[in-house]
């Protein structure tokens, strides 16, 4: 009998996040206590852009827009965001979406997989993933209840699970 395996990645739905973005959006724009403030949250290249004239309204911006992603089911470890900064009469505040898992995050996953997972499963890392394959489906199952119990720094997901 072939190997079980799956994927351990950290992705994002862009779709998801441009929704939000769009929702947060148009909330900014229909609620009283950002009229007239010149708050506004949009697409910069890869990154967000968050611009209000107050350091207190351009963090008020940030956290509606991280509602509407916890809303849309993305995990805000998937968030980068930076402190606000003053530039000219505005405050600007930039946010970036991180996906794939890191070389060094990879290997601190793998570590956790051999040292406390089930004996006889094997953790690869693979470009931006890690892959985990073993002949029981069932270790294989403990080892994502293992990853989901600890407390990572960035957001994961398991895929292609055969």
């Amino acid at each position: 009998m072939a190997d079980s395996s799956f994927d351990i990645v950290s992705k994002v739905d862009r779709q998801e996040v441009d929704n939000a973005l769009n929702q947060a959006a148009k909330e900014i724009s229909q609620r009283y206590d950002f009229k007239g403030v010149g708050a506004s949250i949009a697409w910069s290249g890869e990154r967000i852009e968050i611009r209000a004239n107050a350091e207190e309204r351009a963090k008020a911006v940030l956290d509606i827009f991280q509602s509407k992603l916890v809303k849309r089911g993305i995990s805000l470890k998937a968030l980068e965001s930076g402190e606000p900064q003053a530039s000219g009469k505005e405050y600007k505040l930039y946010s970036t979406v991180k996906e794939g898992i890191s070389q060094d995050d990879a290997k601190k996953l793998a570590k956790i997989v051999r040292d406390e997972g089930p004996k006889g499963v094997k953790a690869q890392v693979q470009g931006d993933e890690l892959r985990v394959t073993s002949k029981s489906r069932d270790s294989l199952q403990e080892v994502i209840n293992l990853i989901k119990g600890k407390d990572l720094d960035f957001a994961v997901q398991f895929v292609n699970y055969r």
